[in-house]
Parts: structure tokens; C-alpha cells; sequence
């Protein structure tokens, strides 16, 4: 049992290590003794558990697709899907800030040339966002006149290109640049029956304490304002 629970908490670490160093690096140029060396063990040890570079890809790429999927269950709820997106594009860009594995994970769906691996973050993110504009045309907070998949591509290019800019700086990936973001979109995606009651700011925030063992969501859930 002591061995098993060590085996996890190496593999843990050399997936929070490689994720590290994909964001850094890119797919790449990362290498398998920057990992190793990163995750403090022996390149024995890694390919002990990783048979290569491109399986802890895939391991880093798993893991930020449960992220990406509890960042968006946490918004579940909500009192209108458009608002559910807006704090959810919050989440999302705040948790890209501190946590590598959401970096890694973006950075590597878009990694040349592709792996062949069927978990892809930036798909899953994008398939989302299109979904909940359309529960948005239904619950009628999306505004007559805009189409859903026309506004999936504004807001995917934007928090796709958040990311990628936000690699060199910091700036675009944070919150004040997302509430610009949306406090130019809103008015025009929003109906304008529930635009009053819309917020751009995020009510849901990532824990600071998002570390390798102790990931959670401080959640609150938006609320129409009276």
C-alpha cells in the first residue's frame, strides 16, 4: 500500500512537473531530463511510469480536460447561460494564470506537428462555449439577432488568443483585460431584457491553494442583480 501510494504521488508530480515545462518550453524543446529534474527523480523513475515524451503529454492533456470540465461544472446553475459563460471565461483565464497543467494543456492542443491524441482542450472548450450560447438563444439571454456559433468564435478566438498572448504577458490573461473583453461583447451579444442584470465580473474564483494535492473551487454563484 505505501509503495502504491508513493507510485501516485511520483506519477502525480512528473505530470505537474512535465506541465510545467510544456508551458514553459512548448512540446518541442521540452525534454525528458528538464521533466525529471523538475519533478525531483531519476530519468529511471519517469520512464517508469511514462514510456515517453508524448504519454506525459498525453497524461498533462488528460488531466487539464477534468480541470476544464470542473471549472465548467462549477458554473452549473447559473441563472442564465450567458452569465454561466462569462464566469466560467473567468474561471478559466484565472486558473490558466496559476495553474501549469490548464497552460500545458492549452498550449500542447495546439502543439506542431499534432500527437494524434484524442483529448484536445482547446476542442473541449470550444465545443462548450458553442453549447451554452446555445442554451443562451433558448433561455433568451442571447440577443435575437446574434447567432450562437457566430459568437462561439468571437469568445474562443479571444480566450484561446488570451492564452497564447499571456505567455509573454501576463497582462492579457488577466482579469481586468477579461472584463474589458466582455464589457465590449456583452452589449451586444446580451438581450436586452436581461443586459442590466449581467455582470462582466467574475463571482467565482480558483483557490490559490491550487497545488498538485490540494486542488478546490471556492464557488459562488451568480446572482441577477434586484
Amino acid at each position: 500500500m505505501v509503495k502504491q501510494e508513493r507510485a501516485v504521488r511520483t506519477r502525480q508530480s512528473l505530470v505537474w512537473a512535465a506541465a510545467e515545462v510544456f508551458a514553459t518550453d512548448g512540446y518541442a524543446r521540452a525534454s525528458l531530463t528538464s521533466i525529471s529534474r523538475a519533478a525531483g527523480v531519476s530519468n529511471g523513475a519517469l520512464h517508469f511510469h511514462f514510456e515517453s515524451k508524448q504519454a506525459l503529454a498525453h497524461a498533462v492533456e488528460d488531466e487539464a480536460v477534468a480541470m476544464l470540465r470542473l471549472i465548467i461544472r462549477s458554473t452549473d446553475g447559473y441563472w442564465c447561460a450567458l452569465q454561466r459563460l462569462v464566469d466560467a471565461t473567468h474561471a478559466l483565464v484565472g486558473t490558466q494564470e496559476r495553474n501549469a497543467v490548464v497552460r500545458a494543456g492549452f498550449r500542447l492542443s495546439g502543439a506542431v506537428p499534432p500527437r494524434g491524441h484524442g483529448t484536445d482542450v482547446r476542442r473541449e472548450w470550444g465545443e462548450w462555449v458553442e453549447q451554452v450560447l446555445h442554451a443562451a438563444a433558448i433561455d433568451a439571454s442571447l440577443a435575437d439577432d446574434v447567432q450562437a456559433a457566430d459568437a462561439a468564435v468571437a469568445v474562443v478566438a479571444a480566450t484561446v488568443g488570451f492564452e497564447r498572448l499571456g505567455a509573454d504577458d501576463t497582462h492579457w490573461t488577466s482579469e481586468v483585460t477579461l472584463v474589458r473583453f466582455w464589457n465590449l461583447m456583452l452589449p451586444r451579444l446580451a438581450a436586452r431584457t436581461v443586459f442590466p442584470r449581467l455582470s462582466s465580473r467574475s463571482t467565482q474564483h480558483f483557490s490559490a491553494k491550487n497545488k498538485p494535492h490540494g486542488r478546490s473551487f471556492i464557488h459562488r454563484q451568480s446572482q441577477p442583480a434586484d
